[in-house]
């Protein structure tokens, strides 16, 4: 019987076959990792056999909803819908998917358009796009990263691709090269939102912000990389950032980057502190 393997550190999903994979594209990589206990494999269908899994929905503001899988399943990224204008956006996305899943999405009028920040998210994209019969906006420089082609999926190209009026995903690189935020200038009041991914990373003391090529390896970034990065957020509308751990900088965004960014760069250049 051919399944779609799930890889059960990272989640994401590869194509119809009768024998596991011999390895994950994405964690056999430096950005990510193969577990201490080694590869291994499970499928959507026995996630929802095992019945242990569940997915929590909330509304963390007006219009912009957050999904996160309980427990914990590979990375443990949480995805966000937005509700703007005539459409529903999904951010990044998680593996798991149910029927209740489903149902509970259709109540707040589906999902038209799914956009992924980068490859560790991709999960199980095409099934969500095929449940909910949306595409899938990737930017082009991460496509080698796709483990399950589809035609729902659309390779954007360049800087910038407006989705809505007034959503925005901007390509910022980093992380990966193809790695995106979304900028939403209606949310938050009208005072604007981020969703960052982990292109910029909000961290514990949620007033700050970092940035990193491997987060589980502590792969730093040059920091005239992440000087380029902090000076492309100046140029969007945004006030508060979420990303993609629910942790939220709830105001002053953009400063928050800049600042969060000069201190990066001071510790890169041994500027910080004494060694």
């Amino acid at each position: 019987m051919m399944k779609k393997f799930v890889c059960e550190t990272c989640g994401v999903q590869y194509p119809s076959r009768f024998v596991e994979p011999e390895e994950c594209l994405i964690c056999n990589e430096e950005r990510q990792y193969v577990h201490p206990d080694g590869q291994s494999w499970t499928t959507l269908e026995e996630m929802i056999a095992r019945n242990i899994y569940q997915n929590e929905i909330k509304q963390d503001e007006d219009q912009l909803f957050s999904i996160k899988t309980l427990p914990h399943f590979g990375i443990g990224q949480t995805a966000y819908i937005i509700q703007h204008a005539d459409q529903n956006i999904l951010w990044d996305c998680i593996t798991y998917l149910d029927r209740k899943t489903i149902s509970h999405i259709n109540s707040l009028g589906g999902i038209d358009a799914i956009a992924l920040s980068h490859p560790h998210y991709y999960s199980t994209q095409v099934e969500w796009a095929e449940v909910f019969d949306a595409l899938i906006y990737i930017h082009e420089d991460d496509q080698e990263w796709v483990t399950r082609q589809s035609e729902r999926i659309i390779f954007w190209s360049g800087e910038h691709f407006e989705l809505s009026s007034g959503v925005t995903l901007h390509r910022l690189g980093g992380h990966f090269k193809g790695g995106a935020v979304l900028e939403w200038q209606q949310g938050n009041d009208g005072k604007g939102v981020l969703l960052s991914g982990d292109i910029i990373q909000v961290v514990p003391d949620q007033n700050w912000v970092s940035f990193m090529y491997s987060y589980p390896n502590l792969i730093p970034l040059p920091a005239e990389k992440v000087r380029e990065m902090a000076e492309r957020t100046k140029l969007m509308k945004f006030d508060r950032i979420y990303n993609a751990f629910h942790r939220i900088v709830k105001t002053d965004g953009i400063a928050a980057v800049d600042r969060s960014a000069n201190r990066y760069i001071n510790a890169i250049n041994g500027k910080l502190f004494e060694i």
